[in-house]
């Protein structure tokens, strides 16, 4: 075939790509969706490239998922990174405790050097750490030194790998020789050293020494190194295309003669519960020709057992089995700890793993990567060490094959399987387990797979339409690049909830307040990702804001203001925050409230709980106008008094609550407390005026700070605070900003992204608006920190400084909102 026409079909192939992906929408992301549905069933591809890395749980945890295609004898790698497994050269403790050696008191400036006499230490085991997390060797001092052997046999190796966690800071040397230095790492994470590293190493007997500093808290200490061998005869797949939608994400590779599209759909669709809560993706494979020739293709996806539990060296349980109309592997952990852990970097070890298939044209077996090795790169056989239908082993891979075709021969040439987890019981609300809200209306996961696959046709249907409305009413509201933003926060911000079935058939949906603390339930992660349910769904606010409406009104709150939240994820048991945010919380409530009445037209939600919000609202008056030294949301940034942009959100939550006591009809109370907020207005403008803008606290002069909880006050049409007050910020914000966006205010040069989003609302200029949002648009396609969408980042280099994966940046959706609200008046 002559060059130019294959070049024309590779070109046809590409835009027929694109158009089916409902427009170019996202191209470029710091981390790209794959399969995410709550906070424990979250998949992620952190590279450009969809083979250039494993995929991993949105901590960072690799959760393995496979891709292999072969085609024309040749195998084409277009998903993981796959390789042979580690060869320990020294192993951690995972396993095993293991001979060393340690002083907590500072030892010679030369310990760490090979022939240091260490005669005197005090002999021990790794791993090392605080008595509570039941090491090995109790740590309970500020500093420890430990020195460790191993012995090499060969050292013609190329890749030298550390395996550690640690807790706090530490400094690694080999024979002497600093090769690392790390800050604290809460699981173990495998950092290749530098090939000049390997050339230390000699046969015999070798020194691993370890100086870390616990700077606060739990400590812990343990390390390993590795080798780990590249697998042979596999081709990495060449990718042309990546597009993000809401609701996909979509690859087009190049694999010698033929093109390959992969789609990962998980239907997260807000104004469809039902939908929402099944925890099921589906994955896509299609293949093309380059040229007019009719090729046979076969495909090989695995999924690690590892994606159903915490550590990843759990003993799995997996089993095999069919359904009416699907072939099904089934896996879980052996041990089954159902809602017995909580916190913030874990993953979940109980409930189960599905990957399921049609039972035509499928073979479905559990395997290992030395199988793939062994049988299917040299003859497509996808083969098992394992005999029968159950297995109870670790490294399990959950295994597909099956032939794709191009061309006209009848034969399929697209095919479409599904992941899926079943984690039994959610959460535990006041100490009762409570399920998902899909059990609702399925009696179990084999039904709800049967009906996901008969349904797959109609349910991308319904994502492509939904995706393409996205990003129309987003463009129309801010732009294109707003539009990218939201499309970049939608699967992420609901997937950091999860949807449960209440008691009384009510919906709560409680967040996991990922990499902050792993709080449930915090009303000052509701409060900022609210934008997105209000634009979408307003039940779904109601489903964040009942666990602390319940908390309060079950007597088991009794302080004047909202507790900060009900738990450490998953056990929402009562607020486990050690302090308050009195006027935070309180304003958060009162006007997340007013937002569904608003949204919904009526305050029938309001009324259930008036003598909740009129006690929040009382709290409010008496102590909100000028706060006293405490936390806002903005807790990473210290305590503050007189803060005056909290100041802000208790006058619009006074003012809020009179807005649902007029829509009740109660036009004493409106009237009462609506003076209140309009007088308290006035002060305020009085007491944060600074010149050209408006302070950071009362009295502090020369500071400033965004004021981003204006924005309730335009969107309610409140009409608190004049123009000009607006105006006035807005000029200075844009004289201030920084390479990656405004910075939260004058104390540091870091953001908060979503504020940056409510505070460009403020305008009603589209080219200030635009201003203020390109460079977070900047941020997020240009930091070099590869982790799902970090909220909390530095404008000056785009680095993330804390947080990942969070259900705030639903806060993106804030310009859509007050869009779509506008187009009511």
């Amino acid at each position: 075939m002559p060059a130019q026409k294959a070049i024309r079909l590779f070109f046809v192939s590409a835009i027929l790509f694109v158009f089916k992906s409902n427009y170019a929408q996202v191209t470029k992301m710091p981390a790209y969706p794959l399969i995410t549905h709550d906070p424990y069933f979250s998949i992620w591809s952190t590279t450009d490239n969809l083979n250039a890395s494993n995929t991993k749980h949105w901590t960072g945890k690799e959760q393995d998922l496979l891709g292999l295609i072969r085609v024309d004898g040749k195998t084409y790698n277009f998903l993981g990174a796959p390789a042979h497994p580690l060869q320990w050269i020294a192993q951690t403790s995972i396993d095993q405790p293991h001979a060393s050696k340690y002083v907590t008191d500072k030892p010679a400036d030369n310990w760490m050097d090979e022939n240091f006499d260490d005669s005197k230490w005090i002999a021990a085991t790794f791993p090392y750490g605080n008595k509570e997390a039941a090491p090995s060797t109790v740590w309970d001092t500020k500093e420890i030194w430990t020195r460790r052997k191993f012995d090499v046999y060969d050292t013609t190796i190329k890749q030298l790998l550390l395996s550690m966690k640690n807790d706090d800071d530490a400094e690694v040397y080999i024979n002497g020789e600093k090769v690392y230095t790390t800050g604290y790492q809460s699981d173990y994470k495998i950092h290749e050293l530098p090939t000049s590293i390997i050339s230390q190493l000699h046969r015999g007997t070798n020194i691993l020494a370890i100086h870390c500093t616990n700077t606060g808290g739990n400590a812990w200490l343990d390390a390993g190194l590795a080798t780990q061998e590249p697998i042979q005869n596999i081709i990495p797949a060449s990718q042309d295309a990546v597009v993000v939608t809401a609701t996909q994400t979509k690859y087009l590779f190049s694999c010698g003669p033929v093109n390959l599209e992969v789609d990962f759909l998980s239907p997260l669709i807000a104004n469809n519960p039902d939908l929402l809560s099944r925890p099921v993706s589906f994955i896509h494979f299609a293949v093309t020709a380059k040229d007019s020739s009719i090729h046979q293709t076969d495909i090989l996806f695995s999924a690690n057992a590892a994606i159903a539990g915490n550590t990843g060296n759990e003993l799995m349980k997996a089993t095999a089995y069919q359904t009416q109309n699907l072939d099904v592997l089934k896996c879980g952990t052996d041990a089954q700890p159902i809602l017995q852990k909580k916190g913030d970097d874990l993953r979940i070890d109980w409930g189960y793993m599905y990957l399921a298939t049609p039972q035509k044209g499928f073979d479905v077996k559990f395997t290992s990567i030395q199988n793939i090795v062994k049988d299917y790169l040299s003859n497509g056989i996808l083969s098992t060490p394992y005999p029968g239908n159950s297995v109870l082993d670790k490294n399990i891979l959950l295994a597909t094959s099956f032939s794709l075709f191009t061309g006209s021969t009848g034969k399929n040439s697209s095919a479409t399987i599904m992941m899926g987890y079943d984690d039994i019981y959610s959460i535990q609300y006041f100490h009762e387990a409570l399920q998902a809200w899909w059990k609702k209306n399925f009696n179990s996961m084999d039904e709800l797979l049967e009906t996901s696959m008969q349904q797959y046709s109609t349910t991308i249907q319904t994502c492509d339409l939904f995706d393409r409305q996205l990003y129309d009413d987003a463009t129309k509201a801010g732009g294109e690049d707003y539009a990218k933003l939201c499309v970049m926060a939608y699967r992420q911000s609901l997937a950091a909830h999860k949807l449960i079935r209440g008691k009384n058939n009510e919906i709560l949906f409680p967040q996991k307040e990922n990499f902050s603390n792993g709080s449930i339930w915090t009303v000052d992660v509701t409060y900022p990702s609210s934008p997105l349910s209000l634009v979408y769904n307003p039940n779904l606010l109601k489903g964040m804001l009942n666990g602390i409406f319940d908390y309060s009104e079950s007597g088991k709150w009794t302080k004047p203001f909202p507790a900060h939240d009900i738990g450490t994820y998953p056990l929402a048991n009562g607020q486990t925050y050690p302090e308050d945010m009195p006027v935070e919380e309180a304003g958060n409530m009162i006007i997340s409230t007013a937002n569904i009445a608003k949204a919904e037209g009526n305050a029938d939600y309001a009324k259930q709980h008036w003598n909740t919000l009129t006690r929040w609202v009382d709290f409010l008056v008496k102590d909100g106008l000028d706060p006293a030294n405490q936390l806002c949301t903005d807790d990473f940034a210290g305590h503050l008094a007189r803060n005056a942009n909290l100041s802000i959100k208790a006058i619009v939550g006074i003012d809020a609550y009179a807005m649902l006591a007029n829509m009740l009809g109660d036009k004493n109370t409106y009237h009462y407390y609506d003076s209140i907020a309009h007088r308290y207005a006035e002060q305020w403008m009085a007491l944060a005026a600074d010149g050209d803008h408006y302070d950071l606290a009362f009295g502090a002069k020369n500071t400033w700070s965004q004021k981003y909880n204006l924005v309730w006050d335009k969107l309610l049409d409140l009409n608190l605070f004049p123009q000009s007050v607006y105006d006035t910020e807005i000029r200075f914000y844009l004289q201030h900003q920084n390479k990656y966006g405004l910075p939260l205010d004058s104390r540091k040069t870091y953001t908060k992204s979503d504020w940056i989003l409510w505070t460009a609302t403020l305008t009603s200029d589209q080219n200030d608006f635009e201003s203020l949002i390109y460079r977070v648009y900047k941020y997020a396609t240009e930091t070099p920190t590869r982790v799902p969408l970090c909220d909390w980042h530095e404008t000056t280099d785009g680095r993330q400084v804390g947080f990942q994966a969070r259900s705030v940046v639903g806060g993106y959706f804030i310009k859509m909102l007050a869009w779509k609200w506008n187009k009511k008046k």
